[in-house]
């Protein structure tokens, strides 16, 4: 069976479904490039508000495939270097994506299966779900922006512990630490990730795009530059079309219906 990204529509939502099952969903480059397209074609299109990344079957991802990577043990270290480049061109244009992004977690989420879901907006993942940074295990070090992300979000002795350690850890940990927003029983991952996509679908997409940009840019920008950005966006918003319907609904006491 070849392993692919896998795309349908449910309402408003694009679902994209990591397509490896024998594999357990293990990711490989012709799914980098697949998941690019997909965003892209995503964001150009009034009709897609979010997007939802499930894993086919029992696991989320498993990572990498570690026959592949040892195949290219033999290939010059070009060939390695290309295919991580693919993995960080899909994760880069996840955060940069303008409309909501939510990881549907189930069964085992490792490697950069979990750096995956940290380049989403949400995770949401079911009581059974297993995260783990599981590189050292087998000698090497992180990709996908793992590292990165969870710098951000955790103290440091955590990370290291996730990281050099390699340690499995919960999903209820996890949310915890307020990496993850929503638990789930076991099987309801995806129900669950559709319904808070459809709660944001109902949500003005350009105010969506500019929260999602100034929380991207808030790591780097000093706040005086994070400012003028919060005004230049604010002042954009209220006077979109949305602005007005938004502000309009809530004085009128109805649902604001948004494009």
């Amino acid at each position: 069976m070849t392993a692919s990204l896998k795309s349908h529509s449910v309402g408003a939502t694009m679902v994209l479904t990591i397509s490896n099952p024998e594999h357990r969903n293990a990711l490989g480059p012709e799914m980098y490039a697949a998941g690019v397209e997909a965003l892209n074609v995503a964001e150009s299109s009034a009709d897609v508000r979010s997007v939802v990344i499930v894993g086919e079957g029992r696991h989320f991802c498993a990572g990498g495939n570690l026959q592949r990577l040892q195949g290219n043990r033999q290939q010059p270290p070009e060939v390695q270097a290309e295919t991580i480049s693919g993995l960080h061109n899909w994760i880069e244009t996840i955060r940069a994506f303008p409309k909501p992004v939510i990881a549907a977690v189930e069964g085992a989420c490792a490697g950069a299966g979990f750096s995956l879901t940290l380049a989403c907006d949400f995770i949401v993942a079911a009581r059974d779900a297993v995260f783990v940074m599981a590189y050292s295990n087998v000698a090497i070090s992180p990709d996908g922006g793992g590292s990165w992300a969870l710098a951000r979000a955790l103290p440091r002795a955590t990370v290291m512990q996730l990281l050099m350690a390699g340690e499995r850890v919960t999903p209820e940990r996890l949310q915890q630490l307020g990496v993850l927003n929503t638990l789930t029983d076991t099987g309801a991952a995806l129900g669950e990730a559709l319904a808070l996509a459809e709660r944001l679908n109902g949500r003005a997409p350009n105010a969506l795009a500019s929260i999602k940009e100034l929380v991207n840019e808030a790591d780097t920008n000093p706040l005086h530059t994070h400012l003028a950005a919060e005004r230049e966006h604010f002042v954009r918003n209220l006077h979109h079309p949305n602005g007005g319907e938004g502000i309009a609904a809530f004085l009128e006491k109805r649902t604001a219906q948004y494009r």
